[in-house]
């Protein structure tokens, strides 16, 4: 009779809690339904929609790691509650704070994508996941006060578990939008990497010259934005048949036609262009590459050929270690004084003078030529790289740039040169790097270079010694 007595009185208390709690459940699911209702009603259908939506959605980042930081500390203070009361009280308001952050961190992340018209499976995955940590909270906020009363020991745990492993999953997929799915795996040791397979290039080979030189490059910089993750403005570009199916802009490769390219239109407006690909200040392609996907396209953008011409790539060797080039410190007021006058700029490879100065001409190209680079001979042993593409210097500036002894990257890409003093650089032991596109030397012209051992990288794409385009376009 006693226990039937109890088991009746804990009954008929859990009704009238039950009772009580009746408007709260009826606010957690109404406020469920609107949370689901949210991506049906605003539909992400890869369509931009309004810039001040993007204005506010830019706050996301900035106030999400709030609600994380409070949601980690709720368990932290429930265990520690068990010994001193005080912190348990704590719990229920830092979990009250993380809900009042969650809910307008949601909604600011929901108007960044709708805003910009993101879309793809991992933009989708990470907003369901907000909406689920979303709901979770607030189911955590109802069945709190029962396990506190200790009618329900296990729902309140169990729901915080799994509140706590959705923000795991969420954050991965908002961290894989960030910085790319393999974020956490590219690195990887390579017997760890082999458990993550990436069929992107499955029935590629890899010795074509898309495998070894585009789709590195695209996988590095672009495909953050443009993959199975996030397809801004429904581009994909992590295989070959995406990159050339193009997306709502129609297509971005025209073989044969690197001036109709609008991939390569993108990547090479000056960075301050609204267009200018990659955006949000990721890191933009270099100039070599640059030049293999302009050289790529002109030679056909196929998926089979081996080589290019114009583009020489040799096997990748050790690179010869790089000489000291000493202290130039006290030259550093004549340096500034150069930069007042003959406007060029010798910039600081790094904070160790021994790693030498970069010639930087692109302020000054039009007007820069072979005598504003003979005024740079008293530099000349601390120069490791010269940047004089599109100046005015001629075949009479290898006079000066072989005094360069230091010298390991030369750009001499749409210069008026035609190599007939090539053979000057010979006396260049550490040049590594040598860009000749789109001047006038020839096969001949280039022929010396032979002899320079540690010349790595050749670039003749858009000169007559680039090898015969025809020979090349009926490669398998």
């Amino acid at each position: 009779m006693i226990v039937a007595e109890r088991v009746t009185g804990v009954a008929r208390g859990f009704i009238q809690r039950m009772r009580l709690a009746r408007p709260a459940w009826l606010r957690v699911i109404s406020a469920a339904i609107l949370l689901l209702a949210l991506p049906f009603v605003f539909r992400l259908d890869g369509h931009a929609h309004s810039d001040w939506l993007q204005f506010l959605g830019r706050f996301h980042p900035a106030l999400l790691h709030l609600p994380i930081g409070l949601i980690v500390l709720v368990p932290a203070l429930e265990i520690a509650g068990a010994k001193q009361p005080a912190l348990r009280e704590a719990a229920a308001w830092v979990l009250r704070a993380a809900l009042a952050l969650a809910l307008p961190t949601l909604a600011l992340g929901y108007m960044l994508a709708y805003g910009a018209g993101d879309t793809g499976t991992t933009v989708t995955r990470h907003m369901w996941g907000a909406i689920a940590l979303c709901i979770a909270l607030m189911l955590c906020l109802l069945v709190r006060p029962a396990w506190a009363a200790g009618v329900q020991r296990w729902t309140y745990p169990l729901l915080l578990t799994a509140t706590l492993l959705t923000l795991i999953w969420t954050s991965h997929q908002g961290g894989s939008i960030t910085h790319g799915g393999d974020y956490l795996t590219r690195y990887m040791p390579s017997h760890l990497r082999a458990l993550f397979p990436s069929s992107r290039l499955e029935g590629v080979s890899p010795d074509s010259f898309y495998a070894s030189s585009i789709h590195p490059v695209l996988d590095a910089k672009c495909v953050v934005c443009h993959g199975a993750g996030t397809e801004k403005a429904g581009l994909r570009l992590d295989s070959y048949a995406n990159l050339m199916r193009g997306g709502k802009d129609g297509a971005v490769i025209v073989p044969g036609k690197p001036e109709a390219s609008l991939l390569l239109a993108r990547v090479t407006l000056p960075p301050g262009d609204s267009h200018f690909m990659p955006a949000e200040g990721r890191t933009p392609l270099t100039s070599d590459e640059i030049s293999w996907i302009r050289a790529w396209i002109h030679s056909g953008a196929t998926l089979t050929a081996t080589s290019i011409p114009g583009i020489v790539l040799e096997e990748v060797r050790a690179e010869p270690a790089p000489q000291p080039v000493g202290d130039y410190s006290q030259l550093l007021p004549e340096i500034q004084r150069m930069k007042q006058g003959v406007g060029a700029k010798l910039v600081p490879v790094s904070t160790n003078p021994s790693d030498g100065l970069i010639l930087r001409t692109v302020d000054v190209a039009s007007t820069f030529g072979d005598t504003q680079l003979a005024e740079f001979q008293r530099f000349a042993p601390y120069i490791v790289e010269a940047e004089l593409a599109r100046t005015a210097i001629t075949d009479g500036s290898f006079d000066t740039l072989q005094k360069f002894t230091h010298l390991r990257a030369l750009h001499l890409e749409g210069t008026s040169i035609t190599g007939s003093n090539l053979a000057k650089l010979n006396s260049l032991t550490q040049l590594t790097y040598l860009n000749l596109s789109g001047t006038k030397v020839n096969a001949q012209s280039i022929g010396p270079l032979k002899n320079m051992p540690h010349l790595r990288h050749l670039y003749v794409f858009n000169t007559p010694a680039q090898p015969d385009e025809t020979a090349a376009r009926s490669a398998p």
